[in-house]
């Protein structure tokens, strides 16, 4: 049976502003998305995976909303992030950072992760819930980014937000009332 698959057409001629957006979304965005993957996995992929992002977004360009660029890189980076995860299931102990080196102690947010009882919180709300918690606290989504990324209305983002805090606290106080 010969194969019927057509090649993924070639990125069509970009545009004279194009590379001038491109550059701009990458200059303003890089950061964010390599924190977003560092926060999530082993650091030494974080830059690689954001890479990948940036990739689909100039791919994708005319589909990137112009008004909300960064949640489109941020559900984005969930894909991409869900597909890694499927490709390399193991996470090598050795790569794990250990709750007293320099980098965690510097930065407030990664020092957070290393703490057990909010690791405990986190892992005990459903994965739906620890995304809207982590993209809205760590990340800084907005509601209106939020509904983007989750592809729903500002009020299902806000109403999912709060949910989410509800079972955090209750999780929270479960770990805390021993």
């Amino acid at each position: 049976m010969p194969d019927t698959a057509q090649p993924a057409p070639p990125d069509p001629t970009p545009g004279a502003g194009d590379l001038a957006w491109f550059t701009e979304v990458a200059r303003e965005h890089s950061t964010a998305l390599v924190r977003y993957f560092a926060r999530r996995g082993p650091r030494q992929d974080a830059e690689d995976l954001a890479a990948e992002v940036f990739a689909t977004a100039w791919r994708r360009r005319d589909d990137v909303p112009r008004e909300a660029v960064l949640p489109w890189l941020y559900r984005t980076a969930g894909f991409t992030l869900a597909n890694h995860r499927r490709k390399h299931v193991d996470l090598p102990v050795d790569e794990v950072p250990e709750t007293g080196s320099a980098r965690v102690a510097e930065d407030p947010e990664l020092s957070a992760l290393f703490d057990a009882e909010l690791r405990g919180a986190l892992e005990s709300v459903g994965e739906r819930d620890r995304r809207i918690l982590l993209l809205h606290a760590w990340e800084g989504l907005d509601g209106e980014e939020l509904a983007a990324v989750l592809e729903i209305s500002r009020s299902g983002a806000d109403a999912a937000l709060s949910r989410a805090r509800k079972r955090l606290r209750e999780a929270w106080g479960e770990r805390l009332s021993f």
